[in-house]
């Protein structure tokens, strides 16, 4: 157990090292890691990719053969390992069919995209390569994989004749492309999918990845588009009731869990209660906590886990509230969503921990403190819905730790 913990942390430290463009540390620790586990294909990968930065090609042939070795079947690394063989050929196409079946395998390897980046650049593809790279980015928290590949020869301008010097090796940090050479480069072996043909991504795929790029520069979306949701309904509330202070019996007709309905069939209640509110300190306090919290679990998690972390642990609050509360309980309020998001940002800080260093751990003993306040704070105020706070973390601890997204390359 403590080897492959050792491992892990190697690992990690290889992959944030040539995230920031440090290939020699990146070696370093992949070499560190080889003498422990010396049959590690995730290993001999990263002694692939931290050689090809340090212009190695040598030794990245012979790590990416031995990771073929360890993967037969032609798993996620070996699919990467032939591409960087296809690479180092020049064969960017051919490199580019097995690192996109790589990405297929295992999507959330931030290294993958920024060597597809390269490769779409290498053929001339560059708004494509930028959306990679801006993928990249994302999945590595900002990094941007800096001199990792070789240097491509400059593109001729359409109308220009002028020749454009390309830098020698003395003049740039980073190693020139090798020639094409003729070798024999092994296939990787095949499985049942390996052998299906590979199809260049469609009209519609290529939407879909422009509209994630575009999604990705607005950090806060969903958390202010919850925000507004919860504010605007607060407002037309407001109207109806004619004071800031809700009317007992608006906040029924406009959808509040209100028990003995519940218990009717009016179970679309307890998603509805969710964005009511009592009054103005109520909505504001809520809206607040989650404009903070939730746009730190917005960008840790993605858009679509942290919506699914919100609206989940809202309901299971909402559900503790009915099985747990008194019949003619009339309940409201994003509190129990709020608490699960809460839940989530510790779950994140306790799986990463070791990635995150000093940082992590004093990160989580922020979280237990505020957290250990608010319960302590629910037990001795009167009139708070506890069922739903508990309920709501409870359930964000556990749907969080489902779509946890790892440092680590693999966990």
């Amino acid at each position: 157990m403590e080897a492959q913990t050792e491992i892990q942390t190697y690992l990690e430290s290889g992959k944030e090292a040539l995230a920031r463009g440090q290939a020699r540390d990146a070696a370093i620790a992949y070499a560190h890691a080889a003498q422990i586990e010396p049959d590690n294909s995730m290993v001999h990968l990263g002694l692939a990719e931290a050689n090809l930065a340090l212009g190695n090609y040598d030794i990245v042939r012979i790590a990416c053969k031995r990771v073929q070795e360890l993967q037969p079947a032609g798993g996620s690394e070996g699919m990467c390992a032939q591409a960087l063989l296809d690479l180092l050929n020049r064969r960017y196409d051919r490199a580019l069919e097995f690192i996109d079946k790589a990405i297929a395998m295992e999507p959330g390897v931030a290294y993958m995209y920024a060597l597809r980046s390269f490769l779409l650049r290498a053929q001339g593809q560059d708004y494509d390569a930028n959306l990679a790279r801006a993928r990249a980015a994302r999945l590595s928290y900002g990094a941007h994989f800096e001199n990792c590949f070789p240097q491509l020869e400059p593109r001729p301008t359409p109308g220009y004749s002028a020749v454009v010097p390309v830098p020698t090796p003395e003049q740039s940090n980073e190693r020139p492309m090798p020639a094409a050479e003729k070798v024999s480069v092994p296939d990787v072996p095949k499985t049942r999918d390996a052998e299906q043909s590979w199809t260049p991504p469609s009209q519609l795929q290529r939407q879909m990845v422009r509209t994630r790029f575009a999604l990705s520069r607005y950090p806060n979306l969903v958390t202010s588009i919850i925000v507004g949701i919860n504010v605007f309904i607060y407002l037309i509330m407001v109207v109806m009731s004619r004071s800031l202070d809700i009317n007992v019996g608006v906040l029924v007709n406009m959808g509040a869990q209100y028990n003995l309905l519940v218990a009717q069939g009016q179970i679309w209640r307890i998603f509805t209660a969710m964005f009511l509110h009592f009054s103005i300190f109520h909505v504001g306090l809520n809206m607040l906590s989650l404009f903070f919290i939730g746009s730190a679990i917005e960008a840790f998690y993605g858009k679509w886990r942290y919506l699914a972390i919100y609206l989940g642990a809202g309901l299971a609050g909402g559900i503790a509230t009915y099985f747990l509360g008194a019949p003619d309980t009339v309940a409201a309020g994003a509190s129990g969503a709020i608490f699960g998001v809460f839940g989530a940002l510790g779950v994140f800080y306790v799986v990463n921990w070791r990635a995150l260093g000093s940082y992590g751990r004093g990160a989580i003993g922020n979280w237990v403190f505020w957290l250990g306040l608010n319960i302590v704070f629910d037990f001795s105020v009167p009139g708070i819905g506890i069922t739903d706070h508990l309920g709501g973390l409870v359930a964000g601890v556990l749907i969080a730790f489902l779509l946890i997204p790892r440092l680590g390359r693999r966990v």
